[in-house]
């Protein structure tokens, strides 16, 4: 389809919104984004002409219910370039995707062991590890961020060694916008012998990903910044290590059999969905993947960063505008503060405009630590979002001052 962002704009009934009487310009993209109409319909769709339980039932409803819920897995299985539909877990989010191989692999960790992160993660690639640092003797390793943002990947490199048994690393930042050299990142940590995990709770959004092409062994994503539902991720794993990761929950459909001594485990994906799955929702993250699939990628990419640099070039001449993240690969995220402001003060006042940012440290508080500040505020832009927003942001901003400063 020939990319046209009014008409893109046009699907998104929110985006008709009024916020204290001026247009939304809705800028808080990577926290969550707005959904289509398209997504709407297939949620209230499902629940209008076929909704049951799925797997377990005969019943025509159960049945179509059950391909819709496997349709939606293939899906994302397509849309990550994985290998087999059997390859894609269905979690809520990234946060419990990266909980599940946590914990999945805390009976392989022992004392001493190491596992290597870096200063941009998100709290969800942090805290599930600490777990392991809590309960088993493990050792966390931060890997450098370069005053530019850019992740110090030679110091990653060094990092490895035979004490490293994981190496967790976020594929695009969502502060500094930085996108990381996973491919690359991914042989050096083969060669350790070394498994590795990313997080593409931002990529996915942003660019294409081929999970083979990677060479990861886990891949994460999550529904709600794809324009689709909250409560939705996956979980991408090799088969191989799917089969070796132990099971985080237990209950129905999660087993094979069950006996007074003893219980059976089914096969991936299913060993580690218990109970009833989020069928709607992961519904509606198929359907997302089918609306946002129509688009060029590249043509999505491009627009996203002319909106990005055209908001970056008026904030510039801002003289106590300070830009986080200037790395050469990178995404549309624009983190910032202003001399003298508080973020929270700023992201209230550009809302009196009807301007959405996000403030505050953006769960990521060892790479606010880096950068020696508490907090940013952070514009993130998305396919809907057009040059006149970013103007209005500009403009924004330049209010703020006269408030704060």
């Amino acid at each position: 389809m020939i990319f046209n962002v009014d008409d893109i704009r046009a699907q998104f009934p929110i985006l008709s919104r009024e916020i204290n009487g001026y247009p939304l310009a809705y800028l808080d993209n990577a926290a969550s984004a707005q959904k289509p109409q398209a997504v709407m319909d297939a949620l209230t769709h499902q629940m209008r002409t076929s909704f049951a339980n799925v797997h377990r039932g005969l019943h025509t409803m159960a049945n179509e219910t059950t391909e819709a819920f496997e349709g939606a897995r293939a899906k994302v299985a397509k849309f990550l370039g994985a290998p087999k539909s059997e390859n894609i877990v269905f979690t809520k989010g990234a946060s419990e995707a990266l909980n599940l191989v946590a914990y999945g692999l805390a009976g392989e960790i022992k004392k001493g062991d190491e596992i290597i992160l870096t200063q941009m993660e998100h709290h969800s690639n942090i805290v599930p590890w600490h777990f392991l640092r809590e309960r088993y003797g493990a050792v966390l390793r931060f890997a450098p961020v370069l005053d530019n943002g850019e992740l110090d990947v030679m110091a990653l490199k060094g990092l490895l060694s035979s004490k490293t048994k994981i190496v967790s690393v976020v594929h695009m930042s969502n502060v500094l916008g930085t996108i990381n050299p996973v491919q690359d990142i991914a042989k050096w940590v083969k060669a350790a012998g070394a498994i590795f995990v990313v997080d593409g709770t931002q990529a996915a959004v942003h660019m294409d990903v081929d999970v083979v092409d990677i060479g990861v062994d886990f891949y994460c994503m999550t529904g709600h910044k794809l324009y689709g539902p909250t409560g939705i991720g996956a979980l991408y794993g090799t088969l191989e290590m799917l089969n070796r990761l132990q099971p985080f929950n237990g209950g129905g459909e999660m087993i094979s059999d069950v006996f007074e001594d003893r219980v059976t485990y089914n096969d991936p994906p299913h060993k580690f969905e218990a109970g009833t799955p989020p069928i709607l929702e992961a519904i509606g993250l198929g359907a997302a993947i089918d609306w946002y699939s129509q688009f060029n990628r590249a043509d999505i990419h491009q627009h996203e960063m002319a909106v990005y640099h055209h908001a970056l070039d008026g904030l510039r001449d801002i003289n106590s505008f300070r830009l986080i993240g200037e790395a050469p690969e990178k995404g549309s995220v624009l983190a910032f503060n202003l001399q003298g402001a508080h973020a929270h003060d700023v992201a209230q006042i550009l809302d009196k405009y009807g301007i959405a940012v996000r403030a505050g440290q953006h769960c990521t508080q060892p790479l606010m630590t880096r950068f020696g500040m508490h907090s940013t505020a952070r514009a993130s832009f998305g396919i809907y979002n057009t040059l006149d927003e970013a103007d209005r942001l500009v403009e924004g901003v330049k209010k703020c001052l006269t408030f704060l400063t």
